[in-house]
């Protein structure tokens, strides 16, 4: 099993930025691949962004040219730089990671952070 702490959400101005990072713990080997999703109230939980261990990357339509994913190895960390936030990127946020163990597939998710953009 991953254990996935996030930070760096907050409340930010329209046009403004963030960076939100997650670090994974445990069974790190497992991992075949780390992303971001977001879930507004009232709304279905959506994929943000994501990366897989090969280094393929993959976009929200609503979140290409704004949002960046990134993955540092060696702290086994996953970054979402998000520029350029509107009023509609407000959502909980939450890690995740695609696992294997044996034959079979599995999600983990970190407790989520909030992320408020307002004036």
């Amino acid at each position: 099993q991953v254990q996935l702490v996030e930070s760096g959400g907050g409340l930010v101005q329209p046009g403004g930025s963030l960076r939100l990072s997650c670090a994974a713990r445990g069974s790190i080997a497992s991992i075949i691949g780390l992303g971001w999703y977001r879930q507004a109230p009232g709304k279905q939980r959506e994929l943000v962004a994501g990366i897989t261990t090969r280094g393929d990357i993959d976009y929200a339509d609503s979140v290409k040219g704004r949002f960046i994913i990134s993955r540092d190895n060696a702290k086994n960390t996953v970054y979402l730089q998000m520029n350029g936030l509107k009023p509609e990127d407000t959502a909980v946020y939450y890690c995740h990671a695609k696992t294997t163990r044996g034959l079979q597939l599995y999600d983990d998710w970190g407790q989520g952070t909030q992320v408020t953009v307002s004036t």
